[in-house]
């Protein structure tokens, strides 16, 4: 057995000097374009990575043993060496691509990762939200260990790749050099991936490396100043409701469902799906609305309000052009709009 280090533990003294230093340069040079901090915001997502501590440890028996078992059954084998690792890296990322891609696009998977994206701030705390249900994870990997690295290599990997994210959670950061921008998920990509606009849903996987949006068709620049949070955001900072608020929805729809297909489909379809009955429901009721607003003498193309219950907004990729974002020294960006 390869004995290699717990990178995340050995992280953590970085991780609070880092969050320390960027709080306090939120004191010395504050910027309202930026969401900073608030101390409920913050304190809840130092609890949820508490917690997944916890839950992780729980989750790590069966999930070990699964990978063992797989291990033993391959006749493969790959050596641990430093050019090998790398490569192993590589593989990895390239698997957490589509494990993170999967976990946005199945609604039972989202219902893990959702956790994340549920803080309405950006900044070194949001990486630590952490969800408590990480067992949706562990399939992604299996055809690894198949291919013969061994379970320790893929528990090292994975913690590689979760301490380079963390620094990538920060508005304090503007764009870096165009090459690094190319190759590399940076804070203004994984800006985007947080952001709740229709352009930006579901948008830039990437752990470490962003090639894998450019190859697979998911990549967006960052083109305007992100909202972050949810399409609909849950308004609590009760680390329960944050960590199970959507297996809770889940639940829910699946009791209020008039079929199986349609309950199949609250599972196991994309977090904004709906049946047909309730999207010819909406339809009516925004035509209903917009005639509604013309007999009152709305301006032409008025949109009635958002319903709580509308699908999320299709994906759409904007056009390609160059990001207006810069660095500045001392601070974020300035208006990314």
């Amino acid at each position: 057995m390869p004995h290699l280090p717990d990178v995340v533990l050995w992280s953590v003294p970085a991780f609070v000097l880092l969050t320390v230093v960027e709080m306090v340069s939120y004191r010395l040079h504050p910027d309202d374009d930026a969401e900073g901090y608030t101390a409920k915001d913050a304190a809840t997502s130092v609890g949820m990575g508490l917690g997944s501590l916890v839950f992780d440890a729980l989750w790590k028996i069966p999930i070990v043993a699964i990978y063992a078992a797989v291990y033993e059954l391959t006749p493969l084998r790959l050596p641990v060496l430093w050019w090998t690792l790398l490569l192993m890296l590589l593989a990895q990322d390239f698997f957490y691509y589509w494990s993170h891609r999967g976990h946005h696009v199945i609604r039972v998977l989202w219902a893990c990762h959702v956790v994340h994206h549920s803080s309405e701030k950006f900044n070194l705390t949001t990486a630590l939200r952490q969800p408590w249900t990480t067992w949706t994870v562990w399939p992604f990997y299996v055809p690894l260990v198949a291919l013969g690295v061994h379970p320790a290599v893929i528990a090292f990997t994975s913690g590689a790749n979760l301490v380079y994210q963390f620094w990538v959670h920060t508005e304090r950061i503007g764009t870096l050099p165009r090459p690094l921008e190319f190759v590399f998920n940076t804070p203004s990509h994984h800006r985007v991936h947080h952001a709740s606009q229709g352009g930006y849903l579901d948008r830039n996987f990437g752990g470490i490396l962003i090639v894998w949006d450019r190859m697979f068709g998911s990549f967006v620049p960052e083109t305007e100043r992100p909202v972050y949070g949810l399409t609909k955001n849950i308004n609590t900072f009760n680390p329960l409701r944050v960590a199970t608020h959507e297996y809770a929805a889940i639940a829910r729809d699946i009791r209020a469902a008039e079929s199986w297909s349609e309950r199949v489909g609250r599972v196991f379809r994309g977090p904004g799906w709906q049946p047909a009955r309730v999207r010819a429901a909406l339809a009516a009721e925004a035509a209903e609305a917009a005639t509604a607003a013309e007999r009152a003498g709305a301006p032409a193309g008025a949109r009635p309000d958002h319903h709580p219950l509308a699908p999320r907004p299709a994906l759409t990729c904007p056009a390609p052009g160059p990001s207006r974002v810069v660095i500045r020294p001392g601070g974020p960006a300035p208006d990314r709009a």
